[in-house]
């Protein structure tokens, strides 16, 4: 059985089954750029063109079952569950969910789509569980809606609430969730950091600096001696006060933090103080938060920045395990990068709501399918050519999780095999090739009379 025959439910037609396979063929090219033109023309038995792009952009089929399924079939079913904001610069204005808006890419305003994306670590591998398209105000208008296909059901949500539905999402599809990370841009919102607390998961999150807490945990005045419920208040004098006061007043004990951005990758350093702090909640919720850890980072240089993050850790936690811990969004960050690059996340051209979500649903396909492969073949995976297809020999691609892939991807150029096409035979329900490759998946280089094996 492939990988593309568990999601044959998903598809009522035989022709959105075909669309399918050629789509993931595509995604997994030799093309720089994985528009559906440039898609095409690099998989075998192509069809047309309107048939291909209907199925993305018209077709009724279901990008929520798609994922559903998706996250039924995954190998590993525990881990740390990663959020992240992944925008998409643009140059228009047309394309669903653009505006000006926050950029964590350019780290400013920016015409850009903002993704909120769920990634499960398992320690070894990361995979992309869900994404969800953020859309400011101006697109939930009546004209809006109809111009870009929104259905009446969507709504306005701000980005810590999409996040919460894909971790509700996520547990509801059977996964051991056993914690939560994510930057500022969910750090900043009270309730996602409730909900994180209330499910006792252990969890570190980006804040801003101008954050109020409390040093330990704040004196309440005693209960009345009247029977009935009552709400218990701060004691008098006792206010709190913004993060970086708090870390200002208690004066703590600088160190030297170290941790990895990959395994094997070179120790990122910087100073780090941790001390113990109750955040603090709006009026409408008159009960303490849980104490937990303030964690400040500050950049080794003449030009220091310091960072904050919430880490509900144990008391006992040593210092060293909560900055190794705060710094597993790594992996959330590479695969994203890595989809933009080999798989195309990004390069989506349409321009409405059901075309985006079908896109990035097949993109994660694929790539939970490559990050399966690796986990079956323990290690890397490379695609060598064929060379006896080929007129002229090319290097191999490989699909590792760093930038030499797009090198590899650009030096591998449609011209070194003439009008030849590439398919992957595994994805595609082939056998496997008995070689003895790093993997048992490989893009072959087939002529033109040549047929893909099926």
């Amino acid at each position: 059985m492939t990988w593309l025959e568990a999601f044959k439910p998903c598809f009522g037609h035989r022709a959105q089954e075909l669309a399918l396979r050629r789509y993931v063929q595509g995604l997994l090219s030799d093309s720089p750029r994985k528009s559906m033109e440039a898609m095409l023309a690099r998989v075998t038995e192509p069809g047309s063109y309107q048939a291909f792009q209907h199925v993305i952009t018209h077709a009724p089929w279901s990008a929520d079952g798609v994922w559903r399924r998706l996250r039924a079939v995954l190998p590993e079913r525990e881990g740390l569950l990663i959020f992240d904001a992944t925008s998409v610069p643009q140059q228009g204005q047309q394309s669903v969910g653009v505006a000006q808006q926050y950029s964590g890419l350019q780290r400013q305003i920016a015409t850009c789509q903002v993704a909120v994306t769920a990634a499960l670590w398992t320690g070894a591998r990361a995979y992309l569980l869900g994404a969800a398209l953020y859309l400011p105000q101006a697109w939930v208008t009546e004209a809006a809606r109809a111009r870009a296909r929104i259905p009446a059901t969507v709504v306005f949500q701000q980005k810590g609430r999409l996040a919460l539905t894909l971790l509700r999402h996520v547990r509801a599809s059977g996964f051991v969730v056993t914690g939560g990370l994510a930057d500022a841009e969910f750090g900043d919102n009270r309730m996602f950091r409730g909900l994180l607390h209330r499910l006792r998961l252990p969890d570190a999150v980006g804040v801003s600096s101008h954050l109020t807490a409390f040093l330990g945990t704040p004196p309440l005045q005693a209960p009345r001696a009247t029977p009935g419920p009552h709400k218990r208040h701060l004691a008098a004098g006792v206010s709190a006060r913004p993060i970086s006061d708090l870390l200002a007043a208690a004066r703590p004990r600088w160190r030297t933090g170290r941790w990895r951005n990959r395994p094997g990758g070179r120790p990122c350093t910087a100073d780090c103080a941790a001390i113990r702090v109750t955040p603090a909640l709006d009026y409408r919720h008159p009960r303490l938060a849980p104490e937990i850890w303030l964690l400040a980072e500050r950049d080794v240089g003449p030009k220091a920045k310091t960072r904050f993050y919430f880490v509900n850790l144990p008391p006992t936690a040593s210092l060293a395990q909560i900055v190794r811990f705060a710094h597993q969004r790594w992996p959330s960050n590479s695969n994203i990068n890595s989809s933009k690059t080999e798989l195309g996340l990004d390069h989506f051209e349409g321009r409405t709501f059901p075309g985006w979500h079908h896109h990035v649903v097949l993109t994660a396909l694929t790539d939970n399918f490559l990050q399966a492969e690796r986990r079956r073949t323990r290690g890397p995976l490379t695609f060598p050519w064929s060379a006896g297809s080929c007129k002229r020999s090319s290097p191999p691609i490989s699909l590792r999780n760093d930038r030499t892939t797009s090198n590899a991807s650009k030096r591998s150029s449609p011209s070194s095999c003439g009008s030849n096409k590439v398919v992957s035979k595994r994805v595609a329900g082939g056998r496997p090739p008995k070689t003895g490759a790093v993997s048992r998946t490989r893009v072959v280089c087939q002529g033109p009379k040549s047929r893909a094996a099926s």
